[in-house]
Formats: C-alpha cells, sequence, structure tokens
C-alpha cells in the first residue's frame, strides 16, 4: 500500500546560517527523494518545506533539528500544509 506524501513547513532558528545548513538540507532532501525547499530568512532563521512519503519527511524534520556540523539549532518550529506535488529540491 502507498502511504499518502505528507508536507510539512519547517523553520529552524539558532546559529543557522553561514554553517551550510541550506546545502546540508539539500543533499539530505535529494538523499531521502523528498521534494520542497530551503532558503534563509531576513531573520536569520532557516524555513524549508518538504513534501514525500511521511517516514522520510520524519527523517528530513529530524536532521533540521540537529542540523549540519556547525549548527547550533535552538528551535524548529514545525507545521503540516496540504501537499502541492512538489518535485525535486531547490535552495532560494
Amino acid at each position: 500500500m502507498t502511504r499518502s506524501p505528507v508536507r510539512r513547513r519547517v523553520r529552524a532558528s539558532g546559529e543557522v546560517q553561514g554553517v551550510f545548513f541550506r546545502d546540508a538540507t539539500r543533499r539530505e532532501a535529494t538523499a531521502h527523494g523528498v521534494a520542497g525547499w530551503v532558503r534563509n530568512c531576513g531573520d536569520g532563521t532557516v524555513e524549508a518545506v518538504f513534501e514525500g512519503p511521511p517516514e522520510t519527511v520524519e527523517a528530513l524534520v529530524e536532521f533540521c533539528r540537529g542540523g549540519p556540523g556547525h549548527a547550533s539549532v535552538e528551535r524548529v518550529d514545525v507545521r503540516s500544509e496540504a501537499p502541492e506535488g512538489l518535485s525535486g529540491f531547490e535552495v532560494r
């Protein structure tokens, strides 16, 4: 049985810009076959949208909770949204 795709919007705060957070997230999403995007925000946070099978999307959310090696993630806010049928993953 194929499970319906899910969509999560994630906002990570802390020391998350300038530490390769976006590129590491892109690599992780591509490796897991998750669609979406990631971008730096003007307030110093990183925002990402992940779409795909529930297990792989949750793996990406967990990745954001820890971040790449030099990141210091203080908080991660996660919202569920209706999937839009995205394909591929991009850094914005």
